[in-house]
């Protein structure tokens, strides 16, 4: 099975999006296709073993589309100067039309050579000329319309056409009439309706556009964060190279001012780096050889050489990029909605449309009346703006909590974070910085402290808990040699064990003395050290526990803060944490968590989560290490802090990559204003269809309201627009 996002040239509605979607989803091989209108590709998983990669890009011509390839990039572009004279070109000959086809209305001096009045064949061969170049310039629009119609996939470009070309070759029949002599026929002319009705669509596409690019703005800027070059190192001389030059194991240099191009590994030199675009810390980062550096921080002060070791795709940035892309290509349960409501639309206004030309024509009415009322309910009915209404405000929530370090794996997280009611938080590495150090020490061995620690540390430092960190640090501190472990296991939830120095020893809480039937007789000193906020480690040997060793952690920054303004919001907190319960209850006293859990297995931290669900409660879980995993993934939204394990983050929704709790109100709070900003959109859009589609029908002329084809194009633009408009607000959020 494998994913490929394609980019994809012709859609220009939800109704293109929703048809290709389906038309891929029908195909044998293909798993699932999600399609995005905003940014034009397609997110397919296929299985490899039924259908070809090249296969998958037929299946978009078939459907009446055309694949430009793998998407590689976010494409945003200033409107082309081309494009941007043509406009401008087109306006102008616009205004002329009008002026020569209305100005006689109200008096404005013609010239007489195509004055409708004196020389009506000439003023209707002119209105011809400006009708055939409009829709020279709207070509690919009636192309679009005909392909789309002919694939069974009709869009707003399939209403257009068959409104556009049934009025002008109507004005064509009534052109030959007035040739012939019937000038009376000069009123059935609606050759500058065809004309205007194409600007004005080419004018809604072009703001359209430029609006689009501004959604994708904040993306955008993650792209733009590494830099175009970088110096390489080659046989000791300096060589400037783009960064598609750059190969893994390169050494590249990196000076005062500059940014990093790529990951990689410092092997020279000392310097201050700012990584708040990542970390969100906004003190520098003393750096020096050994250490990682990110592509995109900033060198403020030194010289460095470092290896390369993570290019292109494999960049923590691109990650996160191509995480944001993907996320904004999946499909919202309110978006499915509106998607389906517009594969409906097409096809209905088309048979509105129809319907209504026969009812003018049975009672009465003159040919050229019910025409336009067929042309004019085509070209108001507006899909684009029920398509638009959700992914539009989805990609610009997507580029403000990837800004903000927050990485939403689904758009649907960014629909159902504003539904949460209950958050629990793991205690280690989560509510706390999981910076353990090693605070006490109880030896009850004829091993030296010393000695004891170099054995524990040396085994803890295979595991992948936060407490190993503390061990591996005091070796590190002391500069205390790490000995070789043999039969190292990990027993999830309870602890580590290993042989070193042929001694096997066992590591961990109080239920793994349990497992290996071991006597306690230390409760009470466990006891004593919990009082004082510790995490406790038993050692012991096959038979007996050779000492407990006291380990604290640090709080996080704003941990109380976050905690205190979620209560206020009504959304419950509970830590859950494989820590005594002495412990658990002093660091949940200090931050404001009043209901605990402690000395839970992962299992029962998954149980916990499914219990806290059948209450009907919306649950989000916040983790960091493997134990928390399958209650990252049981809960309805798994957030994980970006210095968690790899299988943590794989396990979660969202990932916090600037490791701030705070980032979870931010989150909840995007979440709240993108939802009722889609509603807002949903509302202006099917208000819109509702209510100018039965104008354009001709239901209200009894009261003086009336509208023609070049009206409609009009009125069709603005309520496109003012959807997008009304997206582009939420980057207006503040985030704290």
């Amino acid at each position: 099975m494998k994913k490929i996002v394609l980019s994809i040239d012709g859609m220009t509605c939800s109704a293109c999006s929703n048809g290709l979607e389906k038309y891929l989803n029908k195909q044998n091989g293909i798993i699932e296709a999600n399609v995005n209108l905003v940014m034009a590709n397609a997110t397919i998983i296929y299985d490899e073993n039924i259908v070809e990669r090249t296969k998958l890009d037929d299946f978009v011509k078939q459907a009446g589309f055309k694949s430009l390839g793998e998407f590689k990039e976010i494409n945003i572009e200033s409107r082309g100067k081309k494009e941007k004279n043509h406009f401008i070109i087109f306006t102008i000959l616009a205004i002329i039309l009008m002026y020569i086809s209305m100005g006689h209305m109200i008096n404005l001096p013609i010239f007489d050579i195509i004055d409708v009045n004196t020389n009506p064949i000439n003023y209707t061969i002119c209105l011809f000329i400006f009708a055939i170049i409009f829709i020279i310039y709207g070509f690919d629009i009636l192309k679009n319309g005909y392909k789309n119609l002919i694939h069974k996939t009709p869009n707003m470009d399939t209403l257009v056409g068959i409104g556009v070309l049934s009025s002008f070759l109507y004005s064509i029949y009534s052109m030959i009439m007035i040739i012939k002599g019937h000038t009376e026929n000069i009123h059935n002319l609606y050759f500058e309706s065809t004309a205007i009705v194409i600007y004005f669509i080419k004018l809604g596409r072009y703001l359209e556009g430029i609006s689009k690019d501004k959604t994708k703005d904040a993306i955008q800027k993650l792209v733009k964060i590494t830099p175009n070059q970088a110096i390489i190192k080659v046989d000791g001389e300096e060589k400037t190279v783009t960064l598609d030059e750059i190969h893994k194991g390169d050494i590249v240099i990196c000076k005062p001012g500059e940014k990093i191009a790529v990951d990689g590994e410092i092997i020279e030199g000392v310097a201050h780096f700012d990584e708040s675009f990542i970390t969100g810390e906004s003190k520098p980062a003393n750096k020096t050889k050994g250490d990682k550096v990110i592509a995109g921080s900033i060198n403020y002060d030194g010289y460095i050489e470092y290896k390369a070791e993570k290019i292109g795709k494999e960049s923590t940035i691109s990650e996160i990029v191509r995480a944001v892309i993907e996320a904004s290509n999946t499909k919202a349960p309110i978006a499915k909605i509106a998607d389906k409501v517009s594969g409906y639309f097409v096809p209905t206004v088309i048979i509105i449309s129809i319907l209504t030309f026969i009812i003018y024509l049975i009672m009465g009415y003159e040919f050229s009346y019910s025409l336009i009322r067929f042309v004019t309910i085509l070209v108001v009915a507006c899909p684009c703006s029920l398509g638009l209404a959700t992914p539009l405000a989805m990609v610009v929530s997507e580029g403000i909590c990837a800004s903000n370090g927050i990485l939403v794996k689904k758009n649907e997280i960014l629909e159902n974070a504003q539904k949460i009611d209950t958050i629990v938080f793991d205690k280690t590495g989560t509510l706390t910085y999981g910076k353990l150090k090693i605070a006490e020490i109880k030896n009850y061995s004829d091993i030296k402290e010393q000695e004891l620690l170099q054995l524990a540390g040396s085994i803890e430092s295979k595991g992948t808990h936060p407490i190993g960190k503390a061990f591996e640090n005091y070796l590190e501190e002391n500069k205390i040699e790490k000995l070789e472990v043999k039969e190292f296991e990990n027993i999830t939830g309870l602890g580590i064990i290993g042989k070193v120095n042929n001694q096997k020893l066992i590591l961990g809480n109080s239920k793994i003395l349990q497992k290996f039937n071991i006597k306690n007789i230390y409760s009470s000193e466990e006891e004593e050290l919990t009082k004082k906020g510790n995490s406790i480690v038993y050692v012991a040997d096959t038979s007996k526990v050779l000492a407990l060793i006291g380990v604290n952690d640090v709080i996080r920054e704003n941990a109380k803060e976050v905690i205190k303004e979620l209560n206020k919001n009504n959304i419950e907190t509970i830590m859950l944490t494989g820590d005594n319960k002495k412990t658990a209850e002093k660091i949940a006293k200090e931050i404001g968590i009043t209901k605990i859990y402690s000395n839970v297995l992962p299992t029962e931290k998954t149980e916990v989560v499914k219990e806290l669900k059948e209450q009907n409660r919306y649950v989000m879980m916040c983790g960091d290490g493997i134990n928390d995993s399958p209650a990252l993934a049981t809960a309805n939204i798994g957030v994980s802090v970006n210095s968690g394990t790899d299988i943590a983050i794989d396990s979660s929704d969202v990932i916090l990559t600037k490791n701030d709790l705070r980032s979870i109100i931010n989150l909840i709070n995007i979440s709240k204003k993108t939802v009722k900003n889609i509603k807002q959109n949903l509302f202006w859009a099917f208000f819109y269809n509702c209510l100018m589609i039965p104008i354009a029908m001709g239901l209200f002329t009894s009261f003086g309201i009336s509208i023609n084809p070049m009206i409609a194009s009009i009125a069709m633009m603005f309520s496109s627009i003012t959807v997008i408009l009304n997206a582009l607000r939420l980057r207006n959020i503040k985030i704290k």
